[in-house]
């Protein structure tokens, strides 16, 4: 705690600023989401990399966390995390330090579609003198990795050279329904969640009827997690990570409300000039994602608010390396802003945002209460 510490005036910009009330509500209704869907929560840290949000994140729960990077994995289990899935598809390279992550928790699951791996993967495991449970990562309809969830033989052929394989065991099947960031409302989510939830428990059927043990169902998402309105039926684990912080992308789709945008970038204006300010936060300190073009032409890289976070109708229109470009088109407006004035920028996508930094910053209002710090590297 910080109880004399500096405050959004004096800390040095740009900064990335956490709104300790906000992340604390985005976590509770999650909590209360889940629970009713009667779901076993397993957040997604790559959100936010930071171990005081993700034991906030499983107090409650049975304690097990997604990771996207192994520094994540490593970070989490030198805190005291045991149960840790790494949900990116593994490759040969990574083997030798999955078993070592493996050696120093309780629970290490890895996810691949590629019936080649899981035999290299074995020879690791053994070398390390571990044992590592895996997830069939199936294609739902996001057409990044995975099986496509209609394809039996091919899962079989990947869950055979799991279980055939001394030092692994099948954990189960995992999915991940991207396409939902392309839903334009509530009705086009909902409706993607229940094909993600449905499909899976289709590919899971077809192999249970050849034969194997399907003991999870792990699905995941912001969206399509907030979607789903009815529990889940028995073996499903869930994997949202967004939902801690939010951000203009999920707000401007309506998948939360903009008073639940709990992480901003505070930037100081350097440059006031005809019709624009520019503040010193640019590429680095936000990010370049641009969330959706295509729904939101004019989303730029990011929504500008006061130093208390009100909405000034504003839009970080161009970013170069350190510096942000904002058109102000009232001159009212504009007067109000002249160089050194503080202004706080809701990113389009927190978890890039956030990755971009070393260290939150964690307000109470105004004042300074914590800092603490990201897990960063590979």
């Amino acid at each position: 705690m910080m109880p004399d510490g500096p405050d959004l005036l004096t800390i040095p910009t740009p900064a990335l600023i956490l709104d300790n009330d906000r992340l604390t509500r985005n976590i509770t209704r999650m909590n209360a989401h889940v629970a009713r869907l009667r779901a076993r929560l397993r957040p997604h840290i790559k959100t936010h990399k930071c171990l005081p949000i993700a034991q906030r994140q499983v107090a409650g729960w049975f304690g097990g966390v997604t990771v996207s990077t192994l520094a994540e994995g490593f970070a989490c289990a030198a805190a005291g995390f045991e149960d840790i899935l790494y949900a990116v598809p593994l490759e040969p390279g990574k083997l030798a330090r999955a078993c070592a992550l493996a050696q120093r928790v309780r629970r290490l699951a890895v996810i691949t579609d590629d019936p080649d791996l899981p035999k290299l993967l074995a020879a690791a495991a053994a070398a390390a003198g571990v044992v590592v449970e895996v997830l069939i990562e199936i294609d739902c309809g996001d057409g990044r990795t995975g099986l496509p969830w209609d394809d039996p033989v091919g899962i079989a052929r990947v869950a055979r050279a799991i279980t055939s394989a001394q030092r692994l065991t099948l954990a189960g099947l995992l999915t991940h329904a991207g396409q939902s960031y392309a839903a334009r409302n509530a009705a086009e989510r909902r409706s993607i969640a229940e094909l993600e939830r449905d499909r899976l428990q289709q590919a899971a059927a077809g192999l249970e009827q050849a034969g194997f043990e399907v003991p999870c169902l792990s699905i995941g998402s912001t969206p399509t997690i907030t979607a789903l309105d009815a529990p889940l039926p028995p073996k499903f684990e869930v994997r949202p990570g967004n939902y801690v912080f939010f951000d203009a992308f999920q707000a401007q789709c309506g998948v939360c409300a903009w008073d639940d945008c709990a992480l901003t970038v505070l930037a100081a204006v350097v440059h006031r000039g005809d019709g624009k300010v520019v503040v010193d936060a640019g590429a680095i300190a936000l990010s370049k994602d641009i969330g959706a073009p295509d729904f939101f032409s004019d989303s730029g890289y990011g929504v500008v608010g006061d130093l208390e976070g009100h909405p000034l109708g504003l839009r970080v229109a161009a970013v170069s390396q350190e510096h942000g470009r904002i058109p102000v088109s009232e001159t009212t407006l504009l007067a109000r802003l002249p160089v050194g004035t503080r202004l706080r920028i809701v990113p389009n996508h927190a978890c890039l945002t956030a990755a971009q930094h070393d260290h939150y910053w964690v307000v109470a209002g105004s004042r300074v209460i914590d800092r603490w710090p990201i897990i960063r590297g590979w």
